[in-house]
């Protein structure tokens, strides 16, 4: 079992510290949680009426791939991961080249989490279109793809059209960072099933099978059963048999935040690690 580390469960002033101690410890990755804009009015939420909107609109925020990269070179080992970008917000130029730069940088530890999007609010700000933001997301990793891969790249689509261009220098790993597509509703799963991997919230080994059983089911359609495939969930880890409860059912990583408070994360990743990862 892999073990990342969610940023996004403590405050900020606590990144830097949170991830060399992870790369220190053997923790494989780190995952920061990512928004263009947060709308004061969360009516577009999903979670519109809750007394706590899941994302405070004052939330502080960050560009996830230039703090990445000073996370980067404060480290030599682990892996840098976005929980998840909304890459369909931006211009896939924009994106494709600040995934190329941080992983170059990184020396090729970048795992690119991507979703959708739940905020509609945030896309109504951008002045694009909610409705579409599925096509849109995968036009944009289809761009992003074919600019890591391709030599001369030119594209004709519903929301991207350009004539050739060239995209160098390409990403250290080949053919491209791993790509993780993030959700859970059947257009995600499908399009999770097309790429690298799957990454989910919170889940328990029964909430996460038959999300593993049904992107195993996608595969297998598409053609691509053979293709290495990660299973990421963030799941709470307090026993081994939580572990491998969790593995039994096809997770391959889980993103853990064993800690109640900010204060308390050194201690309770030393502590994590001296139990899980040895």
């Amino acid at each position: 079992m892999l073990f990342g580390v969610a940023l996004g469960a403590m405050h900020p002033a606590m990144f830097r510290e949170a991830t060399e101690a992870a790369d220190a410890l053997g923790f494989e990755s780190v995952w920061l949680p990512e928004h263009l804009v947060l709308p004061v009015d969360m009516t577009g939420s999903p979670f519109a009426g809750t007394e706590h909107p899941p994302v405070p609109p004052s939330i502080p925020v960050f560009d996830a791939f230039a703090y990445l990269a000073f996370l980067a070179g404060r480290t030599d080992r682990v892996r840098l991961g976005t929980h998840v970008y909304n890459l369909a917000l931006r211009s896939p130029f924009v994106a494709a080249r600040s995934v190329q730069t941080l992983d170059i940088v990184s020396g090729g530890r970048v795992e690119l989490g991507v979703g959708a999007g739940w905020l509609r609010g945030e896309w109504q700000a951008a002045g694009l279109d909610f409705a579409s933001r599925g096509r849109r997301l995968d036009e944009a990793l289809e761009v992003c793809r074919r600019l890591w891969e391709d030599e001369e790249v030119s594209y004709r689509g519903e929301f991207f059209d350009f004539g050739p261009v060239m995209f160098e220098p390409k990403p250290l790993q080949r053919p491209h960072p791993p790509i993780l597509v993030g959700g859970e509703s059947t257009a995600a799963l499908r399009r999770a099933a097309h790429h690298d991997g799957w990454i989910g919230l919170d889940h328990t080994p029964e909430s996460a099978a038959p999300l593993v059983d049904a992107l195993a089911a996608l595969r297998d359609a598409a053609g691509r059963s053979s293709a290495s495939f990660t299973h990421t969930v963030g799941a709470r880890v307090v026993a081994d048999a939580d572990v491998e409860h969790l593995a039994a059912v096809g997770v391959d990583r889980v993103i853990v935040a064993p800690w109640a408070r900010t204060r308390e994360v050194p201690e309770a990743l030393a502590r994590f690690a001296g139990r899980f990862i040895g």
